[in-house]
């Protein structure tokens, strides 16, 4: 039986329609990866399902007696002595009936606040945002709710967060959920199928982010020329309907009442949503040298930031730094910009540097100010580095239309608050860039454009993000916190970090963890027995029967109609799948020991 099904769903904010007869059904067991472009009523339909708001028309069914938790954008937590007590508020735990199931929640709530490295008894009012939503999202899972709504839940979560929540997810910990979110690695990880919201449309794509990229572009493709067929065919029709007296002819009134009727479609035909566009002017090169710190050493409040870092940054240099919240990463940007001493060391600035700062807070936009005034003050012109444009025409290239023009930026979503600052930081020449969590709130699309401009840009690039698939398509180097303090600098984005970062058991991972117990690694042996010979050489077959049921298996997963099985055989086909990842891990390891040793033993 379906845990949830759309039907013929309408629902309209303004001029269009945000579901126009959408249907959708959901199955016991999915993970629902949500997209579509920002403002097209992902949230809308999430509130929706969560039972906080009602549909101008259509239908949606649930399954009897199932348990619905949502997990907002911006979670509120209640005032309260101490964040335990706040979320048992939240989540009307008193309000339980059963007072076992009180019980165990109340012990599960405890279990995932600490798994999320959060203290139940500091106050809620001096929790970060980062902190609200952990909070936010440790009790949700507390309630094991049938169906788990999170609405943007990577957003201010540091990599450890993000990582453990897709690791809970994928684990089972929740029966079924539909997640809205541009985290694409997340989407990659986590996600059994996608539904796009566009056009007032729900479409499903089977597989994960990565299969819905590979279909949606053959779809795109197809909708194109389409589209390029149906308006030939309705201007030659036009071209015969000035013809005169003989179109009105009685044998030809079909004809005109075909015509009409395509005039109709194609004035009902909703066209898909333009792109933004972006262009980046590097303005005067900067000197070769931006910034050289040695000896830099910060602490705040007894806690060391930074110590004793030696770093030279030069021009063109593509810099991502990673660490969790609170590691300090803004603090350091600061001082290599200037903009703070640090406690011991020496800072070295370059020259020329004309720099512009993206900051995650958005404490750069006056929320009473409106969006021409933000853009261009005292002034219709904008330059940019594809010369001067209006400032209408300007704020069109990142989708605000005239008529918003004079709105107040208060007024605006996370999204577009994302967007206008970006307007605003392209609207001015910059050799040094330095961006402070730009992916929150942006979508898919945006993203993608994004990285494509920032790898034209030709200045220097500082950027901090949690935003794994965005740090390895911009950044050229990482600059990774590895904890009290230490900071040290790797090649290559997030994922050439994972593997160049020190594995447990290195000495270098014992300093960053010394809490650690080292354990030491078991003799080798010298000689392989005949039983080890015969299993090393079979190890290659049967790592390879793996890998091919396991291409056979993600390609009836990516299937059309895959979401249309039985839950039981969702749930057996993923059980499966993690089944046989941790096979193969083992016995690539079980392989790599017996090839050293038959390797030592040869050389011996």
């Amino acid at each position: 039986m379906a845990l949830l099904t759309i039907d013929n769903a309408e629902l309209a904010f303004g001029l269009h329609p945000l579901l126009d007869r959408a249907n959708l059904t959901i199955h016991d067991g999915e993970r629902i990866g949500l997209i579509g472009r920002n403002g097209t009523g992902k949230s809308s339909l999430l509130s929706i399902i969560a039972g906080r708001g009602a549909l101008d028309d259509g239908e949606i069914r649930r399954q009897d007696g199932s348990h619905v938790v949502m997990v907002e954008q911006e979670p509120l937590l209640p005032d309260a002595d101490n964040l335990h007590a706040s979320l048992t508020a939240r989540g009307g735990l008193e309000d339980m009936h059963d007072e076992r199931e009180r019980w165990r929640t109340d012990a599960r709530l405890f279990e995932y606040l600490h798994r999320f490295g959060l203290d139940e008894s500091r106050p809620p009012q001096t929790a970060s945002g980062g902190e609200r939503k952990r909070a936010a999202l440790a009790l949700a899972l507390a309630m094991q709710p049938d169906l788990l709504l999170l609405d943007e839940p990577t957003n201010h979560l540091d990599i450890a967060g993000i990582t453990l929540l897709e690791d809970l997810l994928v684990k089972g910990q929740v029966k079924s959920s539909i997640i809205i979110t541009h985290d694409r690695a997340f989407l990659d990880r986590v996600a059994t199928r996608i539904v796009e919201l566009d056009r007032g449309l729900l479409r499903s794509y089977p597989g994960n982010f990565a299969a819905y990229e590979a279909r949606k572009a053959d779809q795109l493709a197809e909708e194109e020329k389409a589209s390029r067929r149906f308006d030939k065919f309705w201007a030659q029709e036009e071209v015969w309907i000035r013809q005169g007296v003989k179109a009105r002819r009685t044998r030809n009134e079909g004809r005109v009442r075909r015509l009409e009727s395509l005039r109709i479609e194609r004035a009902a035909r909703r066209e898909r949503i333009g792109n933004v566009k972006l262009a980046l002017d590097a303005g005067e090169r900067s000197g070769k040298l931006v910034a050289e710190l040695t000896g830099v050493s910060k602490a705040y409040d007894g806690k060391s930031l930074i110590r004793d870092l030696d770093l030279r940054i030069l021009r063109g240099d593509r810099i991502g730094l990673i660490g969790a919240n609170g590691a300090g990463k803004s603090t350091l940007i600061k001082i290599i910009l200037g903009q703070l001493q640090p406690d011991a060391g020496e800072v070295r600035l370059g020259t020329k540097q004309e720099i512009a700062y993206f900051d995650q807070l958005r404490d750069q936009l006056d929320l009473e100010e409106t969006l021409v005034e933000t853009i261009s003050p005292g002034s219709e012109w904008v330059e940019t580095a594809a010369g001067r444009k209006h400032v209408m025409s300007y704020l069109s290239d990142f989708l605000f239309p005239p008529q918003r023009a004079q709105a107040k930026v208060g007024m605006l979503s996370g999204g577009e608050r994302n967007r206008l600052l970006l307007a605003r930081l392209f609207a001015q020449p910059a050799n040094v860039l330095v961006l402070d969590e730009p992916t929150n709130d942006l979508d898919i699309e945006s993203l993608e454009l994004l990285e494509d401009t920032l790898q034209s840009y030709n200045g220097t690039l500082l950027l901090v993000s949690h935003d794994r698939a965005f740090l390895d398509n911009v950044v050229t180097q990482t600059l990774v916190s590895e904890g009290e303090g230490r900071w040290k600098e790797y090649v290559g984005g997030y994922s050439d970090w994972l593997t160049q970062r020190p594995q447990p058991g290195t000495s270098t991972a014992r300093a960053a963890n010394p809490e650690k117990p080292v354990r030491t690694a078991p003799p080798v042996k010298a000689r392989l027995s005949f039983k080890e010979q015969r299993e090393l050489a079979q190890l290659p077959d049967e790592l390879d029967a793996l890998e091919k049921e396991q291409a056979a298996l993600m390609a009836r997963m990516s299937g059309i109609d895959y979401h249309k099985q039985g839950a039981a055989q969702l749930k057996a086909d993923r059980e499966r799948l993690d089944q046989i990842e941790r096979q193969q891990a083992v016995k690539f390891e079980r392989w790599e020991l017996l090839d050293q040793r038959a390797a030592q033993t040869a050389g011996a």
